[in-house]
């Protein structure tokens, strides 16, 4: 079948994203909060689908990394240790005639140098450190003694409880603590939808090693990052390695790298992988006044370990999924559909069910069918308008298989099953749905 294959742009998929149920405006029925975003129905089973994928490749895989759930309020001093408190800023500039707001180093360098706003060419204001922490306090009374910051990343929490984890679970090096969490950082721009927020959710990983051995722990798991997106479909065309230079490498960092992903609006980083040295654990050991040093049982040497990171955002990787998915393809016959090949695993429906005709028996039927299959898998039925506009509005969602109930199946108990990619067509009988369509999730692969 001839297709010819378009690029979406931001503005159709934040179109999409609000016509199917992805993600609306938060608050928009009060015209909306920037730079904050709500999760529909199909948005949240996208991004959950992700998040349990993560935790599986991340947790239940290995014998060696375990999991935490931190909490987003934590004493100050450890914001003082990480340097957030003293170093966690962004250089502001203010347009004295617009009066919008920019990162100074995201500001064209010939409009740094003249001092002009990008914008309506306005005179700039010197540049100011703007820290990117949230502010508030605990307890009844606002004075300097109750500050406390929403944490601007899940590291944190990690780091301070490494130890009470590794004893607990009795873990030797290496081993790996993994977290799921919300993080919290006062964005002076924000922009292009969900790619930055100020409230955003992080899936990192800290893995403790020898010194010595970090260069080849942080060689793999770089591999084992690029090979996740491949697994949730993610075209590896359209990812590349960036390695940090002397002038963009974090203060802690001895090598690091993303895998960017060219979103519409171009490459940007998708994950970070970070050899973090032992400066994270010497910091809080220097602040805390604990000794947070690993023995090693065997050989009776003591140092304080290395960390390697990954550290990805889970709603970028929803935009990431929601951008590489969507095709509008123009038929041979002339026909133009939108569609979504979501990998069956991340699909926010696996299954939609559908009665040819809305009598005759056939919705008995397809509902009883619908109802076993939520067993095994996330279901949609539907019985509204005709069969073809039926699947159109799953494809768009991105739905991989829909299971249509006819008159042939009130005969010899069979159905068909249509696969969104393809749009080809196949019988089964019912009792064989579930093991068909198990089937054809663990041998999928996406044509590009």
């Amino acid at each position: 079948m001839a297709r010819q294959m378009t690029q979406i742009t931001m503005e159709e998929l934040v179109s999409l994203c609000k016509r199917r149920g992805f993600v609306f405006q938060s608050s928009e029925i009060y015209g909306g909060l920037s730079s904050a975003w709500d999760y529909g129905p199909m948005g949240v089973e996208l991004k959950n689908n992700i998040r349990d994928f993560w935790w599986r490749e991340m947790t239940q895989y290995y014998d060696n990394i375990v999991g935490l759930d931190a909490a987003i309020l934590m004493h100050p001093r450890v914001w003082e240790a990480s340097g957030h408190v003293e170093s966690f800023t962004d250089p502001l500039v203010d347009c004295k005639g617009c009066k919008q707001r920019f990162r100074e180093d995201n500001v064209l360098e010939e409009n740094r140098v003249s001092r002009t706003c990008p914008e309506c060419g306005g005179e700039l204001t010197e540049p100011r450190q703007f820290n990117l922490m949230f502010k508030t306090h605990i307890g009844p009374v606002e004075d300097a003694g109750s500050i406390v910051y929403l944490r601007p990343e899940t590291a944190q929490g990690i780091y301070v409880n490494y130890k009470n984890v590794m004893q607990t679970s009795r873990l030797k090096i290496p081993f790996g603590i993994a977290q799921i969490g919300k993080a919290f950082r006062n964005e002076i721009t924000t922009k292009n939808f969900i790619f930055r927020t100020c409230e955003f959710e992080q899936m990192e990983m800290q893995y403790f090693v020898k010194p010595g051995e970090d260069q080849k722990w942080f060689e793999y798991w770089k591999e084992q990052r690029w090979e996740f997106y491949r697994k949730i479909g993610i075209r590896e065309k359209k990812m590349r390695y960036h390695q940090h230079g002397p002038d963009e490498l974090a203060h802690y960092a001895k090598v690091a790298f993303d895998i960017q992903y060219e979103f519409p609006f171009g490459w940007k980083e998708l994950e970070g992988i970070h050899n973090r040295t032992d400066y994270d654990l010497r910091r809080h050991t220097e602040y805390s006044g604990k000794d947070l040093s690993y023995l090693d049982d065997v050989t009776r040497e003591r140092y304080i370990p290395y960390i390697i990171e990954t550290s990805a955002g889970l709603t970028r990787t929803v935009l990431t999924v929601l951008s590489d998915a969507w095709e509008e393809e123009k038929l041979e016959d002339g026909e133009t559909r939108s569609v979504m090949h979501f990998h069956p695993e991340i699909a926010p429906i696996t299954v939609g069910v559908f009665p040819l005709v809305k009598k005759d028996g056939l919705p008995e039927i397809a509902k009883e069918i619908e109802q076993k299959l939520r067993v095994d898998f996330t279901t949609f039925y539907d019985q509204s308008g005709a069969i073809g506009r039926r699947y159109r509005r799953q494809d768009e969602i991105g739905t991989p298989y829909c299971v249509t109930v006819d008159y042939q199946t009130r005969e010899d108990r069979t159905v068909t099953i249509r696969f969104r990619d393809s749009m080809d067509q196949i019988r089964v009988r019912i009792e064989d749905i579930a093991t068909r369509i198990k089937q054809e999730i663990a041998t999928y692969r996406r044509v590009e």
